[in-house]
């Protein structure tokens, strides 16, 4: 049997296809956080950092793009507000699908 709860699926499998070691959520953030405080302005880390946070603790479903009004808002309180400190909502989308590379 495998115990996985704290990792993703796409590590369960590499573990089980290709004997790769399995990275938990935790492990595959801090790898990813470097590349990403490099990448994105300070705002934005702030966010990113909020959207990790729920993504150790919850999972990849965060990620949906479909779910990112509701990040915002549970961030921010309002889409306005997010607009204010993160800017345009095509930047902000820009920003949390282009964040995502860094941990995959």
């Amino acid at each position: 049997m495998l115990s996985a709860e704290l990792s993703d699926l796409y590590d369960v499998f590499a573990y089980i296809a290709f004997a790769l070691p399995r990275v938990t959520r935790q492990e595959r953030t801090d790898r990813a956080r470097p590349s990403i405080e490099a990448t994105f302005p300070g705002k934005q880390q702030a966010f990113l950092d909020f959207v990790l946070s729920h993504y150790v603790a919850e999972g990849v479903e965060g990620f949906d793009q479909e779910k990112l009004s509701r990040v915002l808002i549970l961030r921010y309180h309002a889409i306005s507000c997010a607009i204010l400190e993160l800017g345009a909502l095509r930047e902000i989308d820009d920003m949390f699908t282009g964040f995502q590379q860094y941990l995959y």
